[in-house]
């Protein structure tokens, strides 16, 4: 096969250069005439990018969005997944998936030295992590929010999720200290304690709720200033699980973070 000349190569690569370039130019161009997506309301609200891909598998993309932090501070389900989502948490996905963070993190704490001293610390939220409030999220979805809040809080009946039971066990005969910072307000400590005594949580170290001081603080914001205070007082934090980013996110951070899904709603 003969050589194509040097000059012939060069002219050939401009060519080529020349032509993905018209290309990116092309498709940026048609992009930028794509219609808006359908149902974008505000830039709280997660955007539908999915055109006529078919519903359950833009759902499945949309969940992961969310798990993954991708969808930011979205604060409904998308119309197109709601009937998805409940399938999902009602079905055996939702178990295998916490089963898997449970595990994951049972991995890491068997690797852990524990100092003895009674400052190993591994921190849990309560709602969706600890306790689940499925049977309450879809019957109060149109309820105004405070009140939603207030019932939820009041509520003795949660069950636990199996495999957050299974690690905070698991945890517990390793010697951690298990923490409970949860959102709830204090005046919710004794219907929190009874729930999560009834289904088979005890010996906690901490229950830390919202005092009157935390009133109107973001969800980050209040969690990090508690770690921020569980450290001063000479806890070491090596793990800890949460439904929502803000949950684990904020300095100072558990050494490792186990985020359980949850793509009911979002907290910032």
């Amino acid at each position: 096969m003969s050589r194509l000349p040097l000059l012939h190569l060069i002219l050939l690569s401009s060519i080529l250069y020349k032509s993905s370039a018209a290309s990116n130019k092309a498709a940026d161009t048609l992009l930028r005439l794509l219609p808006p997506a359908a149902e974008t309301l505000n830039s709280n609200v997660l955007v539908n990018v999915a055109g006529d891909d078919p519903n359950e598998a833009y759902c499945e993309s949309w969940r992961l969005s969310v798990e993954t932090n991708n969808a930011g501070n979205w604060k409904k389900i998308s119309s197109r997944c709601a009937s998805s989502v409940e399938a999902y948490v009602r079905g055996p996905q939702y178990a295998l998936d916490s089963k898997v963070v449970s595990r994951l993190a049972q991995n890491y704490a068997k690797n852990i030295r524990l100092a003895g001293d009674g400052m190993d610390s591994w921190i849990f939220d309560v709602d969706e992590t600890l306790l689940s409030n499925i049977h309450h999220y879809f019957a109060w979805e149109v309820m105004n929010e405070t009140v939603a809040a207030e019932q939820w809080g009041a509520s003795t009946k949660s069950p636990a999720l199996p495999w957050s039971l299974w690690l905070y066990k698991k945890l517990q005969g390793m010697g951690f200290q298990l923490i409970l910072l949860t959102g709830r307000k204090e005046t919710h400590r004794n219907s929190t304690e009874q729930n999560l005594l009834a289904v088979g949580y005890h010996s906690w170290e901490k229950l830390i709720l919202r005092g009157n001081l935390d009133a109107g603080k973001r969800a980050m914001a209040y969690k990090s200033e508690k770690r921020a205070e569980l450290v001063a007082q000479g806890y070491r934090i090596h793990g800890s699980s949460g439904d929502q980013w803000s949950d684990l996110m904020g300095e100072p951070m558990a050494r490792r973070s186990f985020k359980v899904p949850n793509p009911m709603y979002h907290i910032p």
